[in-house]
């Protein structure tokens, strides 16, 4: 068993005896059958959907928090996760589409039962202090894995999806250059915030234009939350923007970014 604390259980409510997940499961044998890039992007969204189960031990703990003499008495909860690992010794989290593929994990008939989502799980693998390389659908079955580098891209495309600020407009066509004169103050901002961010690990500067508006493009490889990455990025940049030039961001775990950034130097990188 693997302990993990704090980790966020979407749906853990429902029970896991009616989670079945037919189109996934459909979705699964089609592509397995059939590998074509249609039929991987209909299986990939299906997990975007999809509730899972997983196995783990969950036990409530009773703690006492002080502060200034007074005490409070707080419930929380510990949860393990038991863990497959391959014959590299590496770790994977199992998770299974209904009880069926769990019952055939030896020993999980009795197993207290996480109900949780692709979010839920994407947060478990990324976080540092878990040594876990990804996860695998029904091991034991029709079974699917995926890496953690391809669970952190997929992750950051679908917080990207759900920003409304700051962000390339789908379906708008777009020029793509070097900004004419380059914001040395604007990129010294940054630098300097950057420095002070453990999750960034790199930033590249493009200009873009769409719709007739022009913007500073920066694309950030890091890890943690989109949201709250960006936001903190905007705020830094604003006192640089006016109306002429905008910001637009995107990570760089996107085709469109990486592409955009292909042969570009970029402007931070973390020190090691």
């Amino acid at each position: 068993m693997s302990e993990l604390k704090g980790a966020k259980m979407e749906g853990s409510k429902v029970p896991a005896e009616e989670i079945k997940n037919p189109n996934l499961v459909a979705a699964i044998e089609k592509m397995q059958d059939d590998n074509t890039t249609e039929n991987i992007n209909k299986m990939i969204d299906e997990v975007m959907k999809a509730k899972f189960i997983l196995p783990a031990k969950v036990t409530p703990k009773t703690e006492a928090k002080t502060t200034n003499g007074q005490t409070v008495m707080q419930q929380s909860t510990q949860v393990q996760f038991r863990l497959l690992e391959n014959g590299n010794k590496e770790k994977f989290f199992g998770v299974f589409t209904d009880t069926d593929e769990l019952f055939k994990w030896k020993d999980t008939q009795n197993a207290q039962k996480v109900v949780t989502d692709f979010d839920s799980i994407a947060q478990m693998v990324m976080d540092p202090q878990a040594d876990v390389k990804g996860f695998v659908i029904n091991p034991f079955g029709k079974s699917v894995t995926f890496p953690k580098q391809m669970v952190h891209s997929f992750k950051q495309q679908k917080d990207y999806m759900k920003l409304k600020n700051q962000t390339i407009e789908p379906g708008s066509p777009i020029s793509l250059g070097e900004p004419k004169e380059y914001p040395i103050d604007l990129m010294a901002a940054l630098i300097n915030h950057f420095s002070t961010e453990p999750t960034v690990n790199a930033a590249y500067l493009r200009l873009i234009e769409q719709n007739g508006q022009k913007s500073y493009f920066i694309v950030v490889d890091f890890f943690g939350d989109m949201e709250s990455t960006f936001d903190a990025i905007s705020k830094v940049a604003n006192p640089f923007l006016d109306d002429e030039i905008q910001l637009s961001m995107m990570p760089y775990s996107m085709d469109f970014a990486k592409n955009a950034v292909k042969g570009v130097e970029p402007f931070y990188r973390k020190e090691n």
